[in-house]
């Protein structure tokens, strides 16, 4: 089959697709309002001035105020999908074959979204869920060392006590990443018998409470010892993440490409395999909280 040879591209409008997919399942994506990165990755300046701005009388002397400029490298990561189907595949009609490739798209999108978040928020690998040495200290849970404990009867004040330590640093609350228990806490939480969030009632995923962006995943919560509930900060400025718009497809028609001990040829199957470059970075670790049990 030609058009789907080894070293092909998704085509553009499946690649869209794709993003547009992962924005809306991954809640990373949701709350960031970053433009996607390069593929060779960016860098990110943090400029942090002193003083305030100076008045100079006429004929006045100037005073210097001082700038500190921070880089940071967000640089993005090779993250792959396969899954076995059959043979019947490469003798489909074309229509037949897109149908294919498009419930391959959704899936492998909301794998990437799901990575994206289990990756820049707890550092595992998603499919092993272990620390990966290659992540390193690139996520949430060892960047963000600000942490209020979470208590489902005391909710708003878990969160007021978080919004305060982020304006206490002279940072910006745009968004708040939750995990179900903590939704659900707020759900829950009556004031003489009236639900204060009904917004949230049967599992209801709003676009935003009290006029701050949220959404709720279980990737804040997922994963071996995580003690997150809730993030709460700035990721409109200060968390950036980006991809590769040149996301390679495979075909393999030989072989054993998934170590999985069957041939291909022996099973009548091919092996669709899909890339994407993921990148991502914590700008300023004090504009960011996590809310954790202990």
């Amino acid at each position: 089959m030609a058009v789907l040879s080894k070293g092909n591209l998704f085509d553009p409008v499946i690649v869209q697709d794709l993003v547009s997919k992962v924005k809306g399942h991954s809640s990373l994506a949701v709350l960031s309002a970053k433009e996607p990165l390069s593929f060779n990755g960016n860098k990110e300046f943090i400029f942090t001035m002193d003083s305030e701005v100076d008045i100079v009388a006429e004929n006045g002397k100037k005073s210097h105020g001082g700038v500190k400029i921070e880089p940071k490298i967000v640089t993005p990561l090779k993250v792959e999908y396969g899954a076995r189907v059959s043979d019947e595949f490469i003798y489909a009609s074309e229509e037949e074959q897109i149908n294919i490739l498009k419930a391959f798209n959704d899936g492998f999108a909301k794998k990437v979204a799901r990575g994206l978040d289990l990756m820049a928020m707890h550092g595992v690998n998603p499919r092993t869920g272990t620390a990966s040495t290659v992540i390193g200290t690139n996520h949430f849970d060892a960047t963000i060392t600000q942490t209020v404990t979470f208590d489902a009867a005391q909710v708003e004040e878990n969160i007021e006590a978080a919004v305060a330590m982020i304006q206490g640093a002279d940072g910006d609350v745009t968004g708040m990443a939750m995990a179900p228990a903590f939704s659900g806490a707020l759900a829950t939480l009556k004031v003489n018998g009236v639900k204060q969030y009904p917004e949230l009632a049967w599992g209801s995923n709003p676009a935003a409470i009290n006029g701050l962006k949220v959404d709720i995943n279980r990737t804040i919560s997922d994963g071996t010892d995580v003690k997150d509930r809730a993030i709460i900060g700035d990721f409109q400025d200060m968390f950036s993440w980006g991809y590769a718009k040149e996301i390679p497809l495979e075909v393999i028609k030989y072989g054993d490409p998934d170590n999985s001990g069957n041939d291909l040829k022996g099973y009548n199957q091919v092996y669709l395999r899909a890339e994407v470059y993921l990148g991502w970075g914590i700008l300023d670790a004090d504009s960011f909280v996590r809310i954790v049990t202990v």
